[in-house]
Protein backbone atom coordinates (compact mmCIF):
# COMPACT_ATOMS: atom_id res chain seq x y z
CA UNK A 1 0.00 0.00 0.00
CA UNK A 2 1.27 3.71 -0.78
CA UNK A 3 1.60 6.21 1.59
CA UNK A 4 1.81 8.65 -0.48
CA UNK A 5 0.24 11.97 0.70
CA UNK A 6 -2.26 13.13 -2.22
CA UNK A 7 -3.19 16.77 -2.41
CA UNK A 8 -6.06 17.89 -4.53
CA UNK A 9 -6.50 21.79 -5.22
CA UNK A 10 -6.91 23.83 -8.45
CA UNK A 11 -3.33 25.55 -6.85
CA UNK A 12 -1.42 24.32 -4.27
CA UNK A 13 0.72 27.00 -1.47
CA UNK A 14 3.54 24.65 -1.05
CA UNK A 15 3.15 26.18 2.75
CA UNK A 16 0.38 23.54 3.09
CA UNK A 17 2.77 20.47 2.79
CA UNK A 18 4.67 21.60 5.82
CA UNK A 19 1.71 20.93 8.00
CA UNK A 20 2.00 18.07 10.19
CA UNK A 21 -1.17 15.41 8.48
CA UNK A 22 1.43 12.73 9.89
CA UNK A 23 -0.71 13.64 13.13
CA UNK A 24 -4.05 13.16 14.00
CA UNK A 25 -6.49 16.51 13.68
CA UNK A 26 -6.89 16.77 17.33
CA UNK A 27 -3.43 16.29 18.61
CA UNK A 28 -2.00 19.16 15.96
CA UNK A 29 0.57 21.67 17.79
CA UNK A 30 -0.58 24.79 19.60
CA UNK A 31 1.74 27.02 17.95
CA UNK A 32 0.39 26.42 14.25
CA UNK A 33 -3.23 26.95 15.59
CA UNK A 34 -5.86 29.74 15.55
CA UNK A 35 -7.60 30.70 18.53
CA UNK A 36 -11.00 30.90 16.45
CA UNK A 37 -14.48 29.74 17.98
CA UNK A 38 -15.98 26.51 16.00
CA UNK A 39 -19.46 25.51 16.33
CA UNK A 40 -20.66 22.29 16.94
CA UNK A 41 -19.35 19.68 14.61
CA UNK A 42 -19.72 15.79 14.15
CA UNK A 43 -16.00 16.04 12.82
CA UNK A 44 -12.85 17.13 14.50
CA UNK A 45 -12.45 20.94 13.11
CA UNK A 46 -9.10 23.33 13.46
CA UNK A 47 -8.22 26.54 12.21
CA UNK A 48 -4.71 26.96 11.07
CA UNK A 49 -2.17 29.60 10.45
CA UNK A 50 -1.26 29.15 6.64
CA UNK A 51 1.32 31.88 4.98
CA UNK A 52 -0.33 35.26 5.82
CA UNK A 53 -4.05 33.71 6.03
CA UNK A 54 -6.05 31.08 8.18
CA UNK A 55 -7.78 27.92 7.00
CA UNK A 56 -9.93 25.43 8.43
CA UNK A 57 -9.18 22.00 8.25
CA UNK A 58 -11.44 19.27 8.73
CA UNK A 59 -11.20 15.49 9.03
CA UNK A 60 -13.73 13.97 7.16
CA UNK A 61 -14.62 10.29 5.16
CA UNK A 62 -12.56 10.42 1.61
CA UNK A 63 -15.61 10.31 -0.15
CA UNK A 64 -17.33 12.73 1.52
CA UNK A 65 -14.33 15.44 1.59
CA UNK A 66 -14.14 14.88 -2.72
CA UNK A 67 -18.17 15.30 -2.67
CA UNK A 68 -18.14 18.32 -0.51
CA UNK A 69 -15.08 19.74 -2.58
CA UNK A 70 -16.57 19.73 -5.64
CA UNK A 71 -19.87 20.59 -4.38
CA UNK A 72 -18.45 24.25 -2.81
CA UNK A 73 -16.21 24.71 -6.16
CA UNK A 74 -19.21 24.75 -7.88
CA UNK A 75 -21.35 27.14 -5.31
CA UNK A 76 -18.27 29.25 -6.19
CA UNK A 77 -18.74 29.30 -9.59
CA UNK A 78 -22.36 30.05 -9.29
CA UNK A 79 -21.12 33.45 -6.77
CA UNK A 80 -23.12 31.66 -3.89
CA UNK A 81 -22.20 32.78 -0.21
CA UNK A 82 -20.16 29.56 0.86
CA UNK A 83 -16.49 29.16 2.43
CA UNK A 84 -14.01 28.82 -0.53
CA UNK A 85 -12.61 24.93 -0.74
CA UNK A 86 -8.43 24.75 -0.43
CA UNK A 87 -7.69 21.15 -0.97
CA UNK A 88 -8.87 17.64 -0.03
CA UNK A 89 -5.72 15.58 1.53
CA UNK A 90 -5.67 12.02 1.47
CA UNK A 91 -3.50 8.94 2.03
CA UNK A 92 -2.46 10.22 5.58
CA UNK A 93 -0.49 7.68 7.51
CA UNK A 94 0.96 7.96 11.15
CA UNK A 95 4.27 7.84 12.25
CA UNK A 96 3.49 3.98 12.61
CA UNK A 97 1.86 3.83 9.32
CA UNK A 98 -1.45 3.50 10.24
CA UNK A 99 -4.31 5.17 8.18
CA UNK A 100 -5.89 8.47 9.30
CA UNK A 101 -8.57 9.85 7.78
CA UNK A 102 -8.37 12.51 4.83
CA UNK A 103 -9.29 16.12 5.85
CA UNK A 104 -10.89 18.74 3.86
CA UNK A 105 -9.43 22.09 3.62
CA UNK A 106 -11.41 25.71 3.20
CA UNK A 107 -10.65 29.00 3.34
CA UNK A 108 -11.54 30.95 6.71
CA UNK A 109 -14.31 33.54 5.90
CA UNK A 110 -12.51 36.52 7.41
CA UNK A 111 -14.94 38.36 9.89
CA UNK A 112 -17.39 36.39 10.20
CA UNK A 113 -19.01 34.71 13.13
CA UNK A 114 -20.45 31.36 14.37
CA UNK A 115 -24.44 32.28 15.66
CA UNK A 116 -23.03 31.58 19.26
CA UNK A 117 -20.52 34.02 19.47
CA UNK A 118 -23.88 36.51 18.92
CA UNK A 119 -25.64 35.40 22.11
CA UNK A 120 -24.72 36.33 25.57
CA UNK A 121 -26.12 36.49 28.99
CA UNK A 122 -28.06 39.92 27.63
CA UNK A 123 -29.04 39.38 24.32
CA UNK A 124 -31.04 41.66 22.53
CA UNK A 125 -34.18 40.28 21.44
CA UNK A 126 -34.13 41.12 17.72
CA UNK A 127 -30.59 38.94 17.37
CA UNK A 128 -31.98 35.35 16.71
CA UNK A 129 -34.94 36.83 14.04
CA UNK A 130 -31.84 38.80 12.20
CA UNK A 131 -30.00 35.56 12.07
CA UNK A 132 -33.03 33.69 11.23
CA UNK A 133 -33.81 36.14 8.41
CA UNK A 134 -30.10 36.19 7.13
CA UNK A 135 -30.69 32.61 6.74
CA UNK A 136 -33.92 32.15 5.07
CA UNK A 137 -32.41 34.71 2.48
CA UNK A 138 -29.53 32.39 1.81
CA UNK A 139 -31.52 29.27 1.57
CA UNK A 140 -33.64 31.03 -1.31
CA UNK A 141 -30.74 32.06 -2.89
CA UNK A 142 -29.08 28.46 -2.81
CA UNK A 143 -32.90 26.87 -4.05
CA UNK A 144 -32.61 29.35 -6.85
CA UNK A 145 -29.56 27.97 -7.72
CA UNK A 146 -30.56 24.16 -7.79
CA UNK A 147 -29.05 23.50 -4.37
CA UNK A 148 -30.50 21.29 -1.53
CA UNK A 149 -28.72 21.56 1.53
CA UNK A 150 -29.89 18.61 2.82
CA UNK A 151 -28.60 19.97 6.81
CA UNK A 152 -29.92 23.58 7.09
CA UNK A 153 -29.40 24.90 10.56
CA UNK A 154 -27.59 28.14 12.51
CA UNK A 155 -24.55 25.61 13.63
CA UNK A 156 -23.60 25.02 9.47
CA UNK A 157 -23.35 28.62 9.04
CA UNK A 158 -21.53 31.80 9.38
CA UNK A 159 -22.98 35.38 9.75
CA UNK A 160 -21.19 38.58 8.69
CA UNK A 161 -22.28 41.79 9.97
CA UNK A 162 -24.05 43.39 7.10
CA UNK A 163 -25.21 47.37 8.22
CA UNK A 164 -27.76 46.42 10.60
CA UNK A 165 -28.69 43.11 9.57
CA UNK A 166 -26.66 39.63 9.06
CA UNK A 167 -25.41 38.04 5.91
CA UNK A 168 -25.15 34.32 5.91
CA UNK A 169 -22.66 31.81 4.54
CA UNK A 170 -22.78 28.19 4.03
CA UNK A 171 -19.83 26.41 5.54
CA UNK A 172 -20.82 22.51 5.50
CA UNK A 173 -21.89 21.47 2.11
CA UNK A 174 -21.68 17.24 2.71
CA UNK A 175 -24.97 16.73 2.52
CA UNK A 176 -25.88 19.16 -0.12
CA UNK A 177 -26.87 17.88 -3.91
CA UNK A 178 -26.32 20.42 -6.85
CA UNK A 179 -29.82 20.01 -9.20
CA UNK A 180 -28.99 22.25 -12.65
CA UNK A 181 -32.63 21.60 -13.44
CA UNK A 182 -33.65 23.38 -10.06
CA UNK A 183 -35.34 21.85 -7.38
CA UNK A 184 -38.67 20.13 -6.74
CA UNK A 185 -41.20 21.59 -4.22
CA UNK A 186 -40.50 18.06 -1.99
CA UNK A 187 -36.85 18.98 -2.06
CA UNK A 188 -37.10 22.89 -1.16
CA UNK A 189 -40.04 21.74 1.83
CA UNK A 190 -37.52 19.37 3.43
CA UNK A 191 -35.23 21.66 3.65
CA UNK A 192 -37.21 24.51 5.10
CA UNK A 193 -38.72 22.08 7.46
CA UNK A 194 -35.18 20.99 8.59
CA UNK A 195 -34.46 24.33 9.16
CA UNK A 196 -36.70 24.88 11.56
CA UNK A 197 -36.52 21.85 13.34
CA UNK A 198 -32.45 22.44 13.95
CA UNK A 199 -33.42 26.45 14.72
CA UNK A 200 -35.76 25.54 17.48
CA UNK A 201 -33.33 22.78 18.85
CA UNK A 202 -30.41 25.18 18.84
CA UNK A 203 -32.27 27.74 20.43
CA UNK A 204 -33.64 25.40 23.12
CA UNK A 205 -30.50 24.28 23.98
CA UNK A 206 -29.01 28.48 24.04
CA UNK A 207 -32.13 29.09 26.72
CA UNK A 208 -31.01 25.91 28.73
CA UNK A 209 -27.89 27.91 29.32
CA UNK A 210 -29.71 30.97 29.86
CA UNK A 211 -28.11 32.74 26.68
CA UNK A 212 -31.74 32.90 24.91
CA UNK A 213 -34.25 34.83 27.02
CA UNK A 214 -36.68 32.57 29.18
CA UNK A 215 -39.73 34.35 27.98
CA UNK A 216 -38.77 33.77 24.61
CA UNK A 217 -40.71 30.81 22.68
CA UNK A 218 -37.87 29.09 20.76
CA UNK A 219 -40.99 27.34 18.39
CA UNK A 220 -42.19 30.95 17.65
CA UNK A 221 -39.12 32.12 16.61
CA UNK A 222 -38.02 28.93 14.96
CA UNK A 223 -40.91 29.54 12.58
CA UNK A 224 -40.48 32.37 11.65
CA UNK A 225 -37.42 31.01 9.02
CA UNK A 226 -40.39 28.94 7.15
CA UNK A 227 -42.27 32.20 6.99
CA UNK A 228 -39.85 34.52 6.00
CA UNK A 229 -38.41 31.81 3.42
CA UNK A 230 -42.31 31.35 1.98
CA UNK A 231 -42.53 35.29 1.36
CA UNK A 232 -39.29 35.55 -0.32
CA UNK A 233 -39.69 32.46 -2.45
CA UNK A 234 -43.44 33.80 -3.39
CA UNK A 235 -41.78 37.31 -4.51
CA UNK A 236 -38.64 36.23 -6.35
CA UNK A 237 -41.05 32.90 -8.13
CA UNK A 238 -44.97 33.45 -8.44
CA UNK A 239 -46.92 34.72 -11.67
CA UNK A 240 -48.53 37.69 -10.95
CA UNK A 241 -51.72 39.49 -13.01
CA UNK A 242 -51.79 42.80 -13.83
CA UNK A 243 -54.34 44.51 -16.32
CA UNK A 244 -53.64 45.54 -19.57
CA UNK A 245 -53.84 49.51 -18.65
CA UNK A 246 -51.67 48.77 -15.56
CA UNK A 247 -48.33 48.12 -17.27
CA UNK A 248 -46.36 50.37 -14.64
CA UNK A 249 -46.57 47.44 -12.49
CA UNK A 250 -44.36 45.21 -14.06
CA UNK A 251 -41.43 47.87 -13.55
CA UNK A 252 -42.98 48.07 -9.97
CA UNK A 253 -42.48 44.21 -9.54
CA UNK A 254 -38.93 45.06 -10.90
CA UNK A 255 -38.11 47.39 -7.99
CA UNK A 256 -39.61 45.58 -5.39
CA UNK A 257 -36.92 42.77 -6.33
CA UNK A 258 -34.57 45.00 -6.41
CA UNK A 259 -35.21 46.59 -3.25
CA UNK A 260 -35.07 42.81 -1.76
CA UNK A 261 -31.00 42.73 -3.18
CA UNK A 262 -32.27 41.05 -6.23
CA UNK A 263 -31.85 41.64 -10.07
CA UNK A 264 -34.24 40.43 -12.43
CA UNK A 265 -32.28 38.69 -15.63
CA UNK A 266 -35.73 37.28 -17.49
CA UNK A 267 -39.12 38.00 -17.26
CA UNK A 268 -41.85 35.85 -18.73
CA UNK A 269 -44.92 38.07 -19.80
CA UNK A 270 -47.88 36.60 -21.69
CA UNK A 271 -51.39 38.10 -22.27
CA UNK A 272 -54.73 36.30 -21.84
CA UNK A 273 -56.85 35.39 -24.73
CA UNK A 274 -58.48 38.70 -25.10
CA UNK A 275 -55.49 40.40 -23.87
CA UNK A 276 -56.90 42.26 -20.90
CA UNK A 277 -54.39 40.64 -18.49
CA UNK A 278 -51.09 40.30 -18.57
CA UNK A 279 -49.30 37.52 -16.33
CA UNK A 280 -45.93 38.33 -15.30
CA UNK A 281 -43.20 36.05 -13.86
CA UNK A 282 -39.32 36.26 -13.01
CA UNK A 283 -37.37 33.41 -14.72
CA UNK A 284 -33.93 34.77 -14.03
CA UNK A 285 -33.06 36.09 -10.77
CA UNK A 286 -30.09 36.95 -9.40
CA UNK A 287 -29.09 38.08 -5.63
CA UNK A 288 -26.80 41.09 -4.94
CA UNK A 289 -28.46 43.65 -6.97
CA UNK A 290 -26.79 46.80 -5.02
CA UNK A 291 -23.67 44.79 -4.25
CA UNK A 292 -22.61 44.63 -8.35
CA UNK A 293 -24.23 48.21 -8.41
CA UNK A 294 -21.80 49.72 -6.00
CA UNK A 295 -18.89 47.38 -7.38
CA UNK A 296 -19.59 48.78 -10.86
CA UNK A 297 -19.71 52.34 -9.41
CA UNK A 298 -16.77 52.56 -6.90
CA UNK A 299 -15.00 49.15 -7.01
CA UNK A 300 -15.69 48.15 -3.32
CA UNK A 301 -16.69 44.48 -2.51
CA UNK A 302 -18.75 44.86 -0.05
CA UNK A 303 -22.30 42.89 1.54
CA UNK A 304 -25.51 43.52 0.44
CA UNK A 305 -27.21 45.84 3.11
CA UNK A 306 -23.68 47.86 3.44
CA UNK A 307 -23.85 48.55 -0.57
CA UNK A 308 -27.30 50.01 -0.50
CA UNK A 309 -26.87 52.31 2.42
CA UNK A 310 -23.39 52.96 0.56
CA UNK A 311 -25.28 54.20 -2.45
CA UNK A 312 -28.28 56.02 -0.42
CA UNK A 313 -25.18 58.23 1.04
CA UNK A 314 -23.61 58.36 -2.34
CA UNK A 315 -27.47 60.05 -3.73
CA UNK A 316 -27.48 62.40 -0.82
CA UNK A 317 -23.79 63.15 -1.59
CA UNK A 318 -24.57 64.00 -5.33
CA UNK A 319 -27.88 66.02 -3.71
CA UNK A 320 -26.00 68.15 -1.40
CA UNK A 321 -23.14 69.31 -3.99
CA UNK A 322 -25.67 69.84 -6.26
CA UNK A 323 -24.32 67.27 -9.04
CA UNK A 324 -27.59 66.15 -10.47
CA UNK A 325 -26.80 66.68 -13.56
CA UNK A 326 -23.86 64.70 -13.80
CA UNK A 327 -23.03 61.17 -14.39
CA UNK A 328 -23.44 58.96 -11.02
CA UNK A 329 -19.85 57.26 -12.09
CA UNK A 330 -18.45 60.68 -11.65
CA UNK A 331 -19.70 61.79 -8.38
CA UNK A 332 -18.76 58.17 -7.31
CA UNK A 333 -15.25 58.89 -7.84
CA UNK A 334 -15.36 62.22 -5.96
CA UNK A 335 -17.20 60.29 -3.06
CA UNK A 336 -15.05 58.12 -2.71
CA UNK A 337 -11.77 60.48 -2.55
CA UNK A 338 -14.00 63.13 -0.29
CA UNK A 339 -16.25 60.88 1.83
CA UNK A 340 -15.46 56.82 2.18
CA UNK A 341 -11.72 56.65 2.09
CA UNK A 342 -10.72 59.28 4.52
CA UNK A 343 -13.23 57.57 7.15
CA UNK A 344 -11.05 54.23 6.46
CA UNK A 345 -8.04 55.87 6.17
CA UNK A 346 -8.36 57.05 9.76
CA UNK A 347 -8.55 53.98 11.37
CA UNK A 348 -5.01 53.55 13.35
CA UNK A 349 -3.40 49.60 12.07
CA UNK A 350 -4.33 48.74 15.64
CA UNK A 351 -7.96 48.68 15.07
CA UNK A 352 -8.08 47.43 11.22
CA UNK A 353 -9.42 43.95 12.79
CA UNK A 354 -12.32 45.13 14.08
CA UNK A 355 -14.51 45.63 11.94
CA UNK A 356 -14.60 45.07 7.84
CA UNK A 357 -14.40 48.13 6.25
CA UNK A 358 -17.88 48.02 4.73
CA UNK A 359 -19.43 47.45 8.72
CA UNK A 360 -17.23 50.43 9.52
CA UNK A 361 -18.67 53.11 6.92
CA UNK A 362 -22.16 51.79 7.64
CA UNK A 363 -21.61 53.03 11.65
CA UNK A 364 -19.54 55.93 10.34
CA UNK A 365 -22.64 57.09 9.01
CA UNK A 366 -24.84 55.94 11.81
CA UNK A 367 -22.58 57.72 13.97
CA UNK A 368 -22.41 61.01 11.88
CA UNK A 369 -26.04 61.31 12.44
CA UNK A 370 -26.33 60.96 16.21
CA UNK A 371 -24.20 63.13 16.61
CA UNK A 372 -25.47 66.24 14.00
CA UNK A 373 -28.71 65.03 16.18
CA UNK A 374 -27.07 65.76 19.39
CA UNK A 375 -25.72 68.95 17.87
CA UNK A 376 -28.90 70.28 16.14
CA UNK A 377 -26.62 70.60 12.97
CA UNK A 378 -24.26 68.83 11.08
CA UNK A 379 -20.96 68.37 11.99
CA UNK A 380 -17.36 68.60 9.92
CA UNK A 381 -16.68 65.22 8.63
CA UNK A 382 -12.95 64.79 10.38
CA UNK A 383 -14.47 65.91 13.57
CA UNK A 384 -17.16 63.07 13.10
CA UNK A 385 -14.35 60.86 11.96
CA UNK A 386 -11.93 61.56 14.99
CA UNK A 387 -15.06 60.85 17.25
CA UNK A 388 -16.15 57.71 15.87
CA UNK A 389 -12.08 55.95 16.00
CA UNK A 390 -11.80 57.78 19.12
CA UNK A 391 -14.54 56.71 20.91
CA UNK A 392 -16.85 53.83 19.13
CA UNK A 393 -14.58 51.86 17.19
CA UNK A 394 -12.08 51.02 20.41
CA UNK A 395 -15.20 49.06 22.01
CA UNK A 396 -15.76 46.70 19.02
CA UNK A 397 -14.33 43.01 19.09
CA UNK A 398 -11.78 42.24 16.40
CA UNK A 399 -13.87 39.86 14.35
CA UNK A 400 -11.38 39.62 11.62
CA UNK A 401 -9.83 36.25 13.48
CA UNK A 402 -12.77 36.87 16.91
CA UNK A 403 -9.54 36.60 18.96
CA UNK A 404 -5.84 37.39 18.64
CA UNK A 405 -3.32 34.19 17.79
CA UNK A 406 -2.49 32.92 21.08
CA UNK A 407 -0.64 29.81 21.98
CA UNK A 408 -4.07 28.37 23.88
CA UNK A 409 -5.95 25.34 21.09
CA UNK A 410 -8.44 26.10 19.22
CA UNK A 411 -11.96 27.37 21.22
CA UNK A 412 -14.45 25.37 20.70
CA UNK A 413 -17.78 26.22 21.68
CA UNK A 414 -19.38 23.30 24.34
CA UNK A 415 -22.89 22.79 25.31
CA UNK A 416 -23.58 26.36 27.12
CA UNK A 417 -26.05 24.33 29.26
CA UNK A 418 -23.21 22.66 31.39
CA UNK A 419 -21.97 26.19 32.74
CA UNK A 420 -24.12 26.99 35.30
CA UNK A 421 -21.60 29.30 37.33
CA UNK A 422 -22.48 33.35 36.42
CA UNK A 423 -18.42 33.95 36.98
CA UNK A 424 -17.47 31.24 34.99
CA UNK A 425 -19.97 32.66 31.58
CA UNK A 426 -18.55 35.91 32.90
CA UNK A 427 -15.02 34.24 32.01
CA UNK A 428 -15.90 32.89 29.01
CA UNK A 429 -17.26 35.97 27.83
CA UNK A 430 -15.53 38.85 28.52
CA UNK A 431 -16.74 42.62 29.46
CA UNK A 432 -17.65 45.30 27.12
CA UNK A 433 -19.60 48.33 27.23
CA UNK A 434 -23.66 47.68 27.06
CA UNK A 435 -22.85 50.22 23.59
CA UNK A 436 -20.16 48.42 21.93
CA UNK A 437 -22.68 46.00 20.26
CA UNK A 438 -25.52 46.19 19.08
CA UNK A 439 -26.21 42.57 19.61
CA UNK A 440 -24.75 41.78 23.17
CA UNK A 441 -23.99 43.70 26.36
CA UNK A 442 -21.18 41.20 26.99
CA UNK A 443 -18.36 40.75 24.76
CA UNK A 444 -18.26 37.47 23.50
CA UNK A 445 -14.62 37.37 24.10
CA UNK A 446 -12.03 34.81 24.73
CA UNK A 447 -13.61 31.26 23.56
CA UNK A 448 -10.30 30.14 24.58
CA UNK A 449 -11.03 29.00 27.46
CA UNK A 450 -12.51 25.48 27.64
CA UNK A 451 -16.10 24.76 29.26
CA UNK A 452 -16.67 21.38 32.05
CA UNK A 453 -17.75 18.55 29.73
CA UNK A 454 -21.47 18.78 28.29
CA UNK A 455 -24.42 16.91 30.28
CA UNK A 456 -26.64 17.37 27.26
CA UNK A 457 -25.92 18.25 24.00
CA UNK A 458 -27.62 19.41 20.92
CA UNK A 459 -27.02 17.55 17.57
CA UNK A 460 -28.22 19.43 14.11
CA UNK A 461 -31.24 16.80 13.39
CA UNK A 462 -31.10 15.08 16.56
CA UNK A 463 -31.87 17.47 19.37
CA UNK A 464 -30.38 17.11 22.67
CA UNK A 465 -28.62 14.40 23.44
CA UNK A 466 -26.96 13.48 26.71
CA UNK A 467 -23.20 12.65 26.68
CA UNK A 468 -21.90 9.58 27.73
CA UNK A 469 -18.82 10.15 30.48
Amino acid sequence: MSNALEITAATVDPALLDLPWEIPLEQWPSDILAALPRGLSRHVVRFVHLSDRVIAVKEIGEVVAHHEYALLRDLSRLEAPSVLPTAVITGRHDRRGEELAAVLVTEHLQFSLPYRALFSKHMTPDTATRLIDALAVLLVRLHLLGFYWGDVSLSNTLFRRDAGSFSAYLVDAETGELHPTGLTRGQREYDVDLARTNIIGELMDLQAGSYFPADEDPVEVGDRIRTRYTDLWRELTEEEYIEAGQRWRVQARIQRLNDLGFNVGELRMTSDLDGERIVIQPKVVDAGHHHRRLMRLTGLDVEEQQAQRMLNDLQTYRAITGQDDRPLEIVAHEWMRNVFEPVIEAIPPQLAAKLEPGQVFHEFLEHRWFRALEAGHDLPTDEVIRSYVESVLPTKRDEALLLDPGPLDTAEFTSLMAVEDPAELDGMLGHADAQSDPDVTQDAGSWAQEAPAPKMRFVPGLGLLPVVE
